[in-house]
């Protein structure tokens, strides 16, 4: 009796360990949007930081991220047992602020000025190397930025993940949150770490007296800054990708269309015209968004100004 509970015990075990790791499979591909863009952002936030500060404000903004998730997996729990309706609601916002993110970028890129913002970057930089600026204070300003970034961006992992395990058990919920919640903040913050020593391992290299060595240096110094733009590109295109996806499973009508446009299709050509589908919901859905909120903020500035 005791041997068979036992075997018993290990096959649930062995049930809920195949559950979770399923679930985190599909979690961790539909985050995979946020996590490019992530990547992004934090390698960015360490620029203007000095080569031996690099790594201890990564470190620290880590802990933040790490912070950042011990508050919203419990949350997310929470929401999952006592307001397990609104899950669904909270995916949609996640993914309408996945695609509203993505398009902001889109017109930034497009339709700002370059020679304003190549003028406001060389502003920055002669103010960091202004005497009188706190390096200090500068540093503690950009962690704190990022980790008021990543607070965004997990909670958007941390809503698609809840939406992916929401009819689990509450075992499997916990296990693959938690799961996601260290997978990708280690995961983020690791390659981040790498990402900004990259130039520091290509002078290395480069100063080296074999030539083999002194031309991968090379290579990584030419590759270092095509990978955050690659990093950055990849990252956009995929929130429209996990944004449009997340709405037009939210969405009947925009479900069923897509479906009926997929019918008849098959193996590779369905995958890219779903994926086609998707980016194109998410491309129109963070336009409406992004003029919404912008019509919004000059009703607000006019309010304020007749005030």
């Amino acid at each position: 009796m005791a041997a068979a509970s036992l075997l018993a015990l290990l096959d649930d075990i062995a049930t809920v360990l195949d559950d979770v790791a399923v679930l985190t499979k599909v979690a961790t591909k539909k985050t995979a949007g946020v996590l490019g863009d992530d990547l992004a952002l934090n390698a960015q936030q360490v620029t203007g930081v000095s080569a031996e500060r690099e790594i201890p404000v990564v470190w620290a903004v880590a802990k933040g991220s790490f912070r950042n998730k011990a508050i919203l997996v419990p949350l997310a729990l929470l929401i999952s047992a006592f307001a397990p309706w609104a899950v669904m609601p909270l995916l949609m916002v996640g993914g309408a602020f996945l695609c509203f993110e993505g398009f902001e970028k889109l017109a930034h890129r497009f339709l700002h000025d370059a020679d304003e913002e190549a003028a406001h970057k060389a502003a920055l930089a002669e103010a960091v190397r202004a005497p009188g600026v706190d390096l200090v204070v500068l540093e503690k300003q950009k962690i704190q930025g990022a980790i008021r970034t990543d607070f965004i961006l997990s909670a958007e992992i941390i809503a698609i993940t809840l939406g992916t395990v929401a009819e689990a058990e509450l075992v499997t919920r916990v296990a693959v949150l938690v799961g996601i919640a260290i997978l990708m903040t280690a995961g983020v913050y690791g390659l981040v770490a790498a990402i900004v020593k990259l130039d520091d391992l290509g002078l290395y290299l480069s100063q080296k007296g074999s030539a083999a060595a002194s031309a991968i240096g090379n290579a990584i110094l030419r590759a270092a800054p095509w990978l955050m733009k690659g990093l950055s590109v990849a990252g956009t295109a995929a929130m429209f990708l996990v944004g449009g996806g997340i709405l037009v499973h939210g969405v009947g009508p925009l479900h069923h269309w897509v479906q009926e446009t997929l019918h008849g299709l098959s193996g590779v050509l369905s995958t890219l015209t779903e994926m086609g589908l998707n980016a194109v919901v998410g491309l129109v859905a963070g336009a409406l968004v992004l003029a919404g909120v912008r019509l919004v903020g000059r009703l607000r500035g006019g309010s304020h100004a007749h005030g």
